[in-house]
């Protein structure tokens, strides 16, 4: 990634210029003595008995580049915190573990959280005030952090016994996050459906979402909702899939030229969104838009889907197949002037046959809806501009075609977003996991392929045979791998498996989990820590819970344990995921929303899996139809075995409750089991279809 142009590089550089990570390296030529998180910065604290000043951000945050503009390039701000704090400055992708303890503490502080992050932090690393942005001066009744800098200097020397009651208060709290009890009580048996039906309270059923302005796509909660209308027949369930998704789809959040979502609305319209991309959110939607298109035969949905992995080959994989982090919002320093356009460019790129079809299919008007200038969305359907413009569906497309072609290529030689090339683990699952899934959903063989890329380079860049890492930049893998690292890596290897078939993927994924249950299980309360056994010591050992834009590391732990679970017939990896869910069901009834990726693993729990054995040559081409057909259909909780035609287990093992089945008179046969019964033999896949679908 390219640093921001500064004009202050003749400075001499900090510390952080030694830094791998393109957010510490942003901030390399600061007049601020940034040091990064390490004995070296904590020593210093405690040996001059100073405070320390976290600052804790990521690359694409567009208000983390406002505050080190407005104040980490202020020498006179600089200067105070030179004089009174050990300044550290961490990036929250490298380093959850810190973002995690120190955001709970700033939400405990001021009921709200978010980045940048400012915390004040004792010399022993306990916090004890911090905030998130804040101006250079006084300004819209905030405090200006000058003056936040010098009053909490002032309360540090003057005031210790204030801060020490903060401290030990704060200390106290964020321990007890960590301290789930199991609670009395069995799971109700129904809590998935009812919990998706509270959540469904909140939905917008005017501009589809949840609840308003900013707007977040929320990916579980509607993955959830799908999962209701396959397993109850909901067809509400089914309409606010359908009503969001495609809200969505038109809006400006969805980059209707290159495809990929930015990272929210700031409006509850999905129109004008907050410009940076993250993978994560990407990986998430890709699969959201696939499932979305089987399950209510929406092949605009499918169609977006395959843009978003196209999005991803294109501008966010690395030669050796990783894929890159995040695209910053801001492009010369100017937020989404990459994105936006105006009427003149349109015509100049377009010219007079084309872009009067673009100024009204994508509401591009003189006045613009983004400080004058215009984020493309769509208000009108192909049908309309065909009626409008006095042509055929089919012209219309074409057109549509052309003119996101060449805007993007216009687009291309503009100067592009800031890209964070950092390869992070947990993220690279969930995108492994997308394309692997998108090879099911639409037969592209370069799909699995970047998957398996994806897979090698992780497993030769950032496994050393016996520890995940969790970043990877310039060759150079870092950081202890994290709960998330582990388990989204262990699922993805297992939708890998069912891309591909191939055991080595289920092998790698038993690998994974047995790390977790040996490094991460809290063996006297249930439950995973964020951290593992061997990992740095810090204030807690947090144990997250909450799914936010990611699956919480427990969500994923459990999730993967019970498909694994599934395929391998193990009782402790079902059992330890059971008694994480009964850890957590208190607070999974009382914050539905908080859980919504731990709810689609209690649906898998509670429902149990759907189980396509296959027997027959699996090498033979109907064989390999009917697995290409079975990526069609959406099942959730599906699993898939494969015998030969004696019964014989032809890809990895085949558990108890799945043996013994036969080829039916030598034809390819599948049995469909659910809850330990199977169905009789089928041998057209028509009715397995439709067994798949009762």
């Amino acid at each position: 990634m390219s640093e921001p142009k500064n004009p202050l590089r003749t400075r001499k550089p900090n510390r952080l210029i030694n830094e791998q990570s393109p957010y510490l390296r942003q901030h390399a030529h600061n007049p601020v003595d940034w040091y990064p998180w390490g004995d070296e910065a904590l020593q210093r604290a405690k040996d001059e008995n100073k405070p320390i000043l976290l600052s804790i951000g990521y690359s694409a945050c567009h208000w983390c580049h406002v505050m080190e503009r407005e104040s980490f390039e202020n020498e006179a701000i600089a200067r105070l915190m030179n004089n009174n704090f050990v300044s550290i400055k961490v990036d929250r992708e490298e380093r959850p573990d810190l973002d995690q303890i120190y955001m709970d503490a700033v939400q405990m502080i001021t009921g709200r959280g978010g980045w940048p992050l400012t915390m004040f932090l004792t010399p022993d690393a306990k916090p004890f005030f911090g905030g998130t942005y804040w101006p250079p001066e006084d300004r819209q009744g905030m405090p200006g952090f000058a003056r936040i800098l010098a009053g909490v200097a002032n309360a540090y020397q003057s005031g210790a016994r204030e801060v020490k009651h903060n401290v030990e208060k704060l200390t106290e709290a964020l321990g007890a996050l960590a301290k789930y009890q199991p609670p009395a009580g069995d799971l109700r048996p129904d809590l998935a459906v009812v919990a998706a039906r509270s959540l469904a309270g909140a939905y917008d059923s005017i501009n589809g979402g949840i609840g308003g302005a900013p707007k977040f796509p929320n990916t579980f909660v509607f993955s959830l909702f799908l999962r209701g209308f396959a397993g109850e027949g909901d067809e509400s369930m089914a309409q606010m899939v359908r009503h969001t998704l495609n809200k969505m789809a038109r809006g400006g959040i969805y980059d209707q030229i290159g495809g990929g979502f930015h990272r929210y609305s700031v409006d509850e319209r999905w129109l004008i969104p907050h410009f940076e991309k993250m993978l994560y959110d990407n990986a998430l939607l890709a699969r959201s838009y696939a499932d979305a298109g089987r399950a209510l035969n929406e092949p605009e949905f499918l169609l977006i889907s395959r843009q978003i992995l196209d999005y991803v080959l294109r501008e966010m994989t690395s030669p050796e197949g990783g894929f890159y982090s995040s695209q910053d919002a801001d492009s010369e320093g100017v937020e989404g002037k990459f994105f936006v356009w105006t009427p003149a460019e349109v015509e100049r790129i377009l010219g007079p046959e084309l872009s009067p079809l673009a100024e009204r299919y994508f509401d591009i008007s003189a006045e613009g809806n983004f400080e004058g200038e215009n984020v493309l969305h769509r208000t009108i359907e192909p049908a309309d501009a065909a009626r409008m413009f006095k042509k055929s569906e089919d012209q219309i497309e074409s057109a549509i075609a052309t003119i996101r072609a060449k805007l993007l290529a216009q687009r291309a030689t503009r100067v592009h977003p800031g890209r964070d090339d950092k390869i992070l683990t947990a993220w690279n699952a969930m995108m492994i996991a997308a394309f692997a899934d998108g090879h099911r959903a639409h037969h592209e063989v370069r799909y699995l392929e970047a998957g398996r890329r994806a897979c090698e380079f992780i497993l030769s860049k950032m496994w050393n045979g016996r520890t995940l890492l969790r970043s990877c930049k310039d060759g150079v893998a870092r950081f202890n791998a994290y709960l998330e690292d582990y388990a989204l890596l262990s699922g993805a290897m297992v939708d890998m498996y069912e891309a591909s078939l191939e055991p080595r993927y289920l092998a790698s994924a038993r690998m994974l989990a047995d790390i977790i249950l040996e490094r991460f299980l809290d063996r006297e309360k249930g439950g995973f820590f964020f951290t593992s056994e061997d990992h740095e010591a810090l204030i807690t050992r947090s144990k997250a819970a909450f799914d936010g834009s990611t699956p919480s590391g427990n969500s994923a732990a459990i999730m993967v344990l019970l498909r694994l679970a599934e395929y391998t017939g193990e009782d402790r990896y079902r059992g330890e995921a059971e008694r994480a869910l009964r850890l957590f069901r208190e607070f999974i009834e009382k914050q539905p929303f908080g859980f919504s990726h731990m709810l689609e693993a209690l649906d898998l729990f509670q429902r149990g899996a759907t189980e396509v054995v296959l027997v027959g040559d699996s090498t033979a081409a109907e064989f390999r139809s009917w697995v290409e057909r079975l990526g069609l259909l959406y099942v959730p909780n599906l699993s898939i075995f494969i015998a030969d035609p004696s019964g014989t287990p032809a890809n990895g093992t085949l558990p108890e409750q799945v043996r013994g089945k036969r080829a039916l008179d030598g034809r390819l046969t599948a049995y469909v089991c659910r809850q330990r019964t199977c169905t009789a033999p089928i041998t057209d896949f028509k009715e397995l279809a439709k067994e798949l679908g009762s």
